[in-house]
């Protein structure tokens, strides 16, 4: 019993291991994930400067990880569609644009959200 529990701890440390491998891979070799990480903390400085409720942070956070989840899914996407077809072939490209599609949708979302609860900040402080 108790090599057991070891045995799936250890399994589940690795398993951590890999997903941060994963990540560290989006942010190491898409410029689009360092894009929005520097979004994201440009957000939460202005979010703590406005102080802004909680409630705002939910919709912040959950904008902020829908457009990081939506680049790491696309980056997925990307790379099992180059090791399956690794030419150029239309219906690859078509499959590349649906997964850039789903990040634009969930950036669009992300700007929408941060209009929504900074700009009247914005201007309240500009008036």
């Amino acid at each position: 019993m108790h090599r057991t529990i070891w045995g799936h701890i250890k399994r589940r440390l690795k398993s951590f291991k890999y997903a941060f491998q994963g990540l560290f891979y989006v942010f190491r070799t898409q410029t689009n994930m360092q894009i929005h990480a520097f979004a994201m903390i440009l957000v939460v400085v202005v979010g703590v400067f406005f102080k802004i409720s909680s409630s705002e942070w939910l919709f912040i956070t959950l904008a902020v990880a829908l457009v990081m989840v939506s680049e790491i899914v696309n980056t997925a996407i990307e790379e099992i569609v180059n090791f399956i077809s690794p030419d150029f072939h239309k219906q690859a490209g078509l499959i590349k644009d649906l997964g850039a599609a789903f990040v634009l949708l969930a950036a669009i979302f992300a700007i929408v959200v941060g209009i929504i609860i900074f700009l009247p900040k914005f201007l309240l402080l500009f008036s």
